[in-house]
């Protein structure tokens, strides 16, 4: 009896002990699924932010009026004469157009309140429209023109109720004019081609894109002209020919450490060695370029290596048993089966040079650029620095165009992982 009874109590013991365990088990994985929620509802939060601010961006105030193309107040005579047609006085038939809508308005500084109507930039549409049309020279045609960025927030903001939208600097008769314009159907809000086609500006809706995109482009390019041929062939020679020694050993360890170091340093080294000591220029995408390649080395090695590593050893033995060299086994038997995770290894590279904005900084790529860079040699600036530099402004509008921005960012960012992920699923083999 007293062994019986000595042999259920240990399976009691063993039974509540199971009973523990599994009670852990099931509170572990709860605080990972819990972890992970907590995870995607902070992301979610903050696409719905960015989204929720940004997407107004993407739509623009326009006021439409009646535009003379008087050839006496542009002063040109002679229409094929593109000297007089890129300094005709377009704002002048614009604020005669504003006059002929609201005839009531008088006095000096109502006329120059009722002219801020419109963007100070739209008279380079009608200087367009009129190169590209000459036959409009003395003509009266109806135009929708960009309105000023306090007009285009009232707008945005206003909805069904008037008493709900952001004011800002406008005064009540600009309001009273807004909402004239508003029940004439003479103002919407149309697709904001300029975010897409302009460089910066100081004015927020005369601001675009374009010219950071371009930046970021070359710069991208250089990038990958550079980091990925180095980083393939020094994760080749480390991996298949270089002697297992202390030499070695250091330069490995050297690797690993230079991809944990911050970004911020490898613009200080681009600052002292290709701006102080190469002299070259400050804010083009060469250095922007050179100082990401610098920055990707690691990654990309790191990645190759182990995508290297990967290939069965049988391949390479299959290979030299059937007479080939060391360097064809490498070209054309371990490269082709390493490639995928070389491929993906340096997208993911690139992706995160993107996005980087604290080297750049360093080499002067903050720099106000308003012009379109038309090569690696041009003054430019990339995206993440525009979204810096708009995020400092103090103009209302900047923040729907700083948010806009993000959302392109983050769109390039995506549709390079989604790349990476896909030429892993595309590429891959399995053994």
């Amino acid at each position: 009896m007293k062994e019986s009874s000595e042999n259920l109590n240990a399976i009691d013991l063993v039974n509540r002990s199971l009973k523990a365990r599994y009670r852990a088990e099931k509170r572990f994985k709860a605080y990972g699924i819990a972890a992970i929620l907590f995870g995607l509802a902070c992301l979610v939060i903050l696409f719905t932010d960015i989204i929720s601010k940004g997407h107004s961006a993407f739509l623009q105030t326009e006021v439409y009026l009646e535009v003379t193309f008087d050839s006496d107040r542009l002063d040109i005579d002679d229409v094929s004469n593109s000297a007089q047609l890129m300094a005709a006085d377009y704002q002048g038939i614009i604020k005669a157009a504003l006059r002929e809508r609201f005839p009531d308005v008088s006095g000096r500084r109502d006329k120059r309140t009722l002219y801020s109507l419109v963007s100070n930039g739209a008279g380079f549409s009608l200087r367009e429209m009129l190169i590209d049309d000459p036959s409009l020279l003395g003509k009266t045609v109806g135009v929708w023109l960009v309105a000023d960025d306090d007009i285009d927030t009232y707008v945005k903001s206003r909805g069904d109720n008037p008493e709900d939208a952001f004011t800002g600097r406008m005064s009540d008769k600009q309001i009273a004019w807004v909402e004239s314009l508003m029940e004439n159907d003479q103002l919407a809000l149309n697709f904001n081609t300029t975010f897409f086609t302009s460089g910066d500006s100081r004015e927020p809706e005369q601001a675009g894109i374009l010219g950071a995109v371009m930046g970021s482009l070359f710069t991208l390019i250089v990038t990958i002209v550079l980091s990925f041929p180095i980083g393939v062939a020094a994760a080749v020679y480390l991996e298949e020919y270089a002697p297992r020694n202390r030499l070695t050993d250091f330069i490995e360890v050297n690797i690993n450490n230079l991809a944990a170091v911050p970004s911020i340093i490898f613009g200080l080294l681009g600052l002292a060695i290709f701006i102080g000591f190469f002299e070259m220029h400050r804010s083009i995408p060469l250095v922007g370029g050179l100082v990401l390649s610098l920055m990707t080395l690691p990654t990309i090695i790191i990645s190759s290596r182990a995508a290297i590593k990967a290939v069965p050893p049988s391949i390479r033995d299959a290979a030299l048993g059937l007479g080939a060299s060391k360097m064809q086994m490498v070209l054309h038997h371990v490269l082709p089966l390493a490639m995928p995770g070389m491929l993906t290894g340096a997208i993911i590279g690139f992706a995160q040079a993107l996005g980087e904005t604290a080297p750049l900084l360093m080499i002067g790529m903050v720099a106000f650029i308003v012009d379109i860079p038309g090569g690696v040699a041009d003054p430019a600036t990339a995206l993440p620095v525009q979204i810096f530099l708009w995020s400092d402004s103090p103009e209302r509008a900047f923040v729907e165009r700083t948010s806009a921005a993000i959302m392109v960012l983050l769109a390039f960012l995506i549709s390079m992982n989604t790349l990476a992920i896909w030429l892993r699923k595309r590429l891959e083999r399995r053994w």
